[in-house]
């Protein structure tokens, strides 16, 4: 149903009989909608209209994210289960009753995927002369070739651990992949051979015949190489048994914030126990005998239910190696993202006086990052620049915009720079570039007890003649030029007075001591972005109930959050038209009569990884948007400095709303629709095809 039928529909409906919105059972678990958009994902590696190196990709994506799932999201459900936990999920389920649920859920999906790579994806590779073969299939050439490479490479790197009763069962690191070896010397002993996550995964070895116009490729895993030259590392003794395992720890780093004098020192502790903290999943081939498993689990100190035997090898996320291939037939067509012409590095005009003219709008990775690079990279030259202030979250290794800093703090400019030291697995990197940006002057700032800082925004402060005046540049994404590439965000460029009085006011708050409370032109959370966007959904309900028509149209992330999901239920039931395209995790149930029938949810999974979050409010023709470093989660909205910016102009409003989200609504290629139990569905017509992300890379040239 289009949007203008259904807000024509939303207009006749009769408001239903009052209904508890606090039931359980109007809520779908947020671990179990995860697996969901999970299954999404690998079926981008099932899809044929895919190409087959993109199809591996997903594939590989699948893996990596199910070890992620684990790390944080299982992990935290089981230490509120050793903790004895008793408060319900807001889908009335105990921790216990949870892991049970997870547990019914992932088996079956990893088998899924197992039963992909084999059946089709594997034979697909070989038909294309990409082979992977088992070492047992090797012939005589090949087989003198893995073990010249064992002995030169492989070799020299591996240490083998014995377990004893004089030496102690080895430490497994998280996510590392292991030979678990069974030797006899007139008894039976157990030891552990860590297969090197330091060396090439896959192998190459000479082919067996050449392929006309491309080449052929032969591949055989690392562990399969060590396992048939274990007689070297265990010399006079017979080898009766090698296993894999792989094992995955909790990896949620729990920061004692309050308590630490040195927050950089405490995250550095934290990050560094990561790898030896309690494991949450052990797998196995299905063939290891249960006596190796009983081994791993004792010393492990896990049940069976976290033991996940797996029909094939394990971590099918190293299948990325494939992707460096020369197979260009084989992958995706490579695009140049467009730079618009003002903003180009040959524009005669000068950058500032572009943004100073109109606000800019870039939506990544259809149009380049490069303009945001350039955006630091001139105001550490500039001699009329006085001082850049930003926020760092995700900024990755050679960072251009680090460099930038660095050389504007070389240049004698005051430069602020938080640096989130929190954000999940990227802790380390942010570290390191803290700890360079200080060593060189730059005032740094490690975030905020008790909230993490999630919100991307810059500050370019520059004397004009006689006057002050600011450059802002505001994005949902990362200051990250290597995922700008990969996640579809959206960036600003703005010299609004306001908003940069108000980014002022923010780096106030965050570098020093502030209780400011209200803010002219930006949301901020957790003080302001919460009850503003609650005022601004309920608006759309007294439109509605005007006459004037409600309608919404939120794309995000996830969305969690109990009270938002329950005023949009409200929403709904007023008769308020909503659209959310929601990439992953969504704990709202639409489609329910008298509750959410006037919700649709749907997720699109591309090429590109969805991470724009753009808010639209109809406003009874009054339109307004913002957009945002935030999703709809509990933690967004009360735990994270976060904001949303309004977009003001009404060619950039036209072009979110007509160009961007209708285009993802109208998507019949690679969008899902969320049916009340929280399963998808592909859209019912899906001719002709419309795939949004690449309707929009094409108006992008």
């Amino acid at each position: 149903m289009t949007s203008k039928k259904r807000a024509s529909h939303a207009l006749k409906s009769v408001p239903p009989p009052t209904v508890d919105l606090h039931d359980p059972s109007l809520f779908i678990s947020r671990e179990l909608s995860l697996l969901e958009f999970q299954r999404r994902v690998l079926a981008e590696a099932a899809d044929p209209a895919n190409k087959l190196l993109e199809r591996v990709k997903f594939l590989s994506i699948f893996s990596s994210n199910i070890d992620e799932f684990f790390m944080v999201r299982v992990a935290g459900i089981m230490q509120q289960v050793e903790k004895n936990v008793v408060e319900l999920s807001p889908d009335g389920k105990t921790p216990q009753q949870q892991l049970k649920a997870i547990e019914d859920a992932t088996r079956p999906l990893v088998a899924d995927a197992y039963q992909l790579y084999r059946e089709q994806l594997q034979p697909a590779l070989s038909a294309e002369g990409i082979h992977i073969i088992d070492y047992s299939d090797l012939n005589d050439e090949q087989v003198a070739a893995a073990n010249d490479y064992f002995h030169r490479l492989v070799f020299p790197v591996l240490t083998p651990l014995a377990s004893d009763t004089g030496r102690p069962f080895p430490h497994i690191s998280n996510l590392s992949l292991s030979l678990a070896v069974l030797v006899e010397d007139g008894e039976e002993r157990f030891a552990r051979v860590k297969v090197p996550d330091t060396l090439s995964q896959l192998v190459e070895l000479p082919s067996i015949r050449k392929r006309r116009g491309s080449s052929i490729y032969t591949f055989v895993w690392l562990e399969q190489i060590i396992a048939a030259n274990l007689q070297y590392l265990f010399p006079d003794l017979q080898i009766l048994a090698a296993h894999p395992f792989h094992v995955t720890r909790d990896a949620d780093v729990a920061i004692q914030e309050i308590e630490s004098d040195d927050l950089l020192e405490t995250i550095e502790e934290a990050v560094s126990s990561r790898r030896f903290r309690d494991v949450v999943r052990l797998q196995v081939e299905s063939r290891t005998p249960e006596s190796v498993i009983d081994v791993l689990t004792t010393n492990l100190e896990i049940g069976r239910e976290e033991v996940y035997p797996v029909k094939g090898v394990l971590d099918l996320g190293r299948l990325r190696q494939l992707l460096s291939l020369d197979r260009p037939d084989l992958k995706d067509r490579p695009f140049v993202p467009y730079v618009p012409p003002a903003l180009s590095l040959k524009a005669e005009e000068d950058f500032y006086a572009v943004i100073k003219r109109e606000d800019v709008l870039l939506h990544h990775p259809y149009e380049s990052f490069q303009p945001v690079v350039e955006f630091f990279r001139r105001a550490a030259k500039d001699p009329d620049v006085l001082a850049i202030k930003t926020t760092l979250y995700r900024t990755g290794k050679n960072s251009p915009i680090v460099e930038a800093l660095l050389e504007a703090a070389e240049n004698g400019k005051e430069v602020a720079v938080l640096v989130e030291l929190k954000a999940r697995f990227d802790e380390e990197s942010n570290i390191e570039w803290a700890r360079k940006l200080e060593s060189e002057g730059v005032h740094v700032v490690y975030g905020l007890v008790g909230l993490k800082v999630h919100s991307k925004v810059a500050l370019v402060v520059r004397r004009e003649g006689n006057e002050i005046r600011r450059y802002v540049h505001l994005a949902t994404g990362n200051y990250n030029a290597t995922t700008a590439r990969l996640y579809t965000d959206i960036g600003l460029f703005t010299a609004d007075e306001q908003i940069g009085a108000d980014v002022t006011d923010l780096f106030n708050y965050l570098t020093g001591y502030s209780r400011k409370q209200d803010y002219r032109k930006l949301l901020v959370a957790p003080v302001t972005l919460r009850g503003r966007f609650a005022e601004l959904i309920r608006r759309e309900i007294a439109h509605q109930a005007a006459g004037r028509g409600g309608h919404l149209i939120f794309k995000m992330n996830a969305i969690e959050d109990p009270p938002m999901i329950r005023l949009l239920y409200e929403a709904s039931q007023a008769g308020v038209t909503i659209d959310l395209i929601v990439r992953g995790l969504s704990s709202l149930r639409p489609g329910i009569p008298g509750i959410s029938e006037n919700i649709r949810v749907i997720s699109v999974v591309g090429r590109f990884l969805e991470h724009s979050r753009i808010y639209y409010f109809a406003n009874g023709g009054e339109e307004e948007i913002y957009l945002s470093s935030a999703d709809f989660m509990p933690r967004n909205l009360s735990r994270r400095v976060e904001l949303a910016f309004p977009i003001n102009a009404k060619n950039l409003q036209t072009r979110l709303k007509d160009e961007i989200l209708e285009t993802y609504l109208s998507d019949t290629a690679k969008s899902w629709l969320e049916r009340a139990d929280g399963t998808y569905a592909r859209p019912a017509e899906r001719n002709p095809r419309s795939d949004s992300q690449m309707r929009l890379l094409r108006r992008s040239y």
